[in-house]
């Protein structure tokens, strides 16, 4: 497969990403843009998030995890149901009774204006590393297979590849991406079953001779039972239900899309559904994971982690199933930007700034200011993919993860205070309490091995921090007055 051939089907693709984007956001105004007018369908929504939740790392370091962990990420998948039960019957409810256009508006009304723009910058904090950790490991991969052989350097790639998604996401925003979404995740879904069932094939194996393969080889272990061990099921299936409330259910980007459903009944069976549908996609890569160890080692390859997935496909499957790779990949690569950076516009306008709050200034200087604003985080997100670039990592799932349990943290304790007491904060003090928590979970992290021993601890660094970060808001809290 030829690298002109790659980048064609690129520029097809952006081509029909444009198409799509220009006729969404026709009439689109900044009502449009932050909320879609609430009016997005159900569906469209449901299946659009698959693609979001999933991104490119997904696609590459899930499989490229399983020779490590055999299928123990399926835990945290189990957990995110629980997680996912929660948004949909007990946050959705509270944010469309707001009638929110940004979901940290509710920690203002509950805790006071500080607990309001605390929130939403640990919001931006969050997702600006998160996203940017997802687009860099997509961008890479991209450079690598096909734009190195152009002369192309890393920068430039990827300040294209931005200008790209500004492009369709700049007037429509979420009206737009609730349909490029959908596009995408279908690209992806797609690369996702060809490549599984061309591997199935090239090994001989049926679905049932593949878990049967795969279970022969050590690789389909999904339940870890020492309670020592960063991957113990207890500790996985909670830390999956706090990602899920808190990545997904206290995520201005998720969310933002969710409140874009016009009725709280239908954002509620866009969330289950789309859990169900989440849940098996999540097997089908571990199992793609399995099958892509069998066939490298069958072929003596190398490769590992994150490098698998790609040099599997691209030095030894047919042109045809590259292709379908390729479009996969660059359909996992926009979702990890575009919701991100719209989502980060929204919360920057509307609860940094006060853009909806601004009777001063009239609707041109509005969509001015939150024009400006969306071309600073693409800048912002160039930045911080050179930056990844330069401190490399193997596995960007696990950095990811280890990014949000530092920075998603306060964000559970602001919200879980909210919801399940009664007491009023001293409100000046929760910045301080939001900086204190992540503070002491690095310092606690930084010295397992003298605190706890054998113990590992993994993914329940995101409930020690949102647990610090409660007492924390305990501490600075008095009984609420009658």
């Amino acid at each position: 497969m030829t690298a002109p051939l790659l980048l064609t089907v690129i520029l097809i693709y952006f081509a029909l990403l444009l198409g799509v984007a220009w006729l969404a956001s026709r009439g689109a105004d900044n009502e449009s843009f932050f909320v879609g007018n609430r009016s997005s369908h159900w569906g469209l929504v449901a299946f659009g998030m698959i693609g979001t939740s999933l991104s490119g790392v997904t696609f590459i370091s899930v499989p490229g995890a399983v020779g490590a962990t055999q299928f123990s990420y399926f835990q945290i998948a189990l957990g995110q149901m629980i997680g996912y039960a929660v948004i949909a019957f007990v946050l959705l409810p509270l944010y469309y009774r707001l009638q929110l256009s940004s979901i940290y508006r509710y920690l203002g009304e509950r805790l006071g204006p500080q607990s309001y723009r605390t929130g939403a910058s640990f919001f931006i904090l969050s997702r600006t590393l998160g996203a940017t950790a997802r687009l860099y490991l997509v961008v890479r991969i991209l450079q690598d297979a096909i734009l190195d052989s152009f002369g192309l350097p890393f920068w430039l790639t990827t300040a294209v590849l931005l200008l790209m998604i500004l492009l369709y996401t700049y007037e429509g925003g979420v009206k737009t991406i609730v349909w490029t979404d959908t596009l995408q995740t279908a690209g992806m879904l797609t690369g996702l079953v060809v490549c599984l069932v061309w591997l199935a094939n090239a090994l001989g194996l049926d679905l049932t001779g593949s878990f049967a393969a795969l279970s022969d080889a050590g690789l389909s272990r999904v339940f870890v039972t020492e309670p020592d061990s960063r991957l113990f099921w207890g500790k996985q299936l909670l830390a999956g239900a706090c990602i899920a409330i808190a990545m997904t259910g206290m995520d201005q980007e998720m969310m933002q899309k969710n409140i874009s459903v016009k009725t709280l009944r239908d954002s509620q069976k866009n969330i289950l559904l789309m859990s169900l549908v989440m849940l098996g996609v999540v097997l089908m890569f571990l199992v793609l994971g399995g099958l892509l160890q069998l066939y490298a080692a069958q072929q003596g390859m190398a490769a590992r982690g994150d490098a698998l997935f790609p040099a599997v496909v691209l030095q030894h499957l047919p042109a045809a199933v590259q292709l379908i790779f390729i479009v996969a990949l660059i359909s996992a690569l926009f979702p990890s930007a575009d919701g991100a950076i719209t989502a980060l516009t929204s919360s920057f306008c509307i609860d940094l700034l006060g853009l909806q709050r601004r009777s001063d200034w009239d609707e041109a200087r509005r969509l001015q200011v939150r024009k400006r604003v969306h071309l600073s985080f693409a800048a912002l997100f160039l930045v911080l993919v050179l930056v990844f670039r330069w401190v490399d990592n193997p596995s960007m799932i696990g950095l990811i993860l280890k990014i949000a349990g530092y920075t998603y943290g306060p964000l559970l304790g602001l919200f879980a205070f909210g919801l399940l007491t009664r007491r009023d904060v001293m409100d000046g003090r929760v910045p301080l309490v939001a900086l204190a928590a992540p503070l002491l979970c690095w310092l606690i992290d930084s010295r397992q091995q003298q605190l706890f021993g054998s113990y590992e601890m993994g993914l329940e660094l995101l409930l020690l921090n949102a647990a610090l970060s409660f007492a924390g808001l305990w501490l600075v809290s008095r009984p609420r007055r009658a």
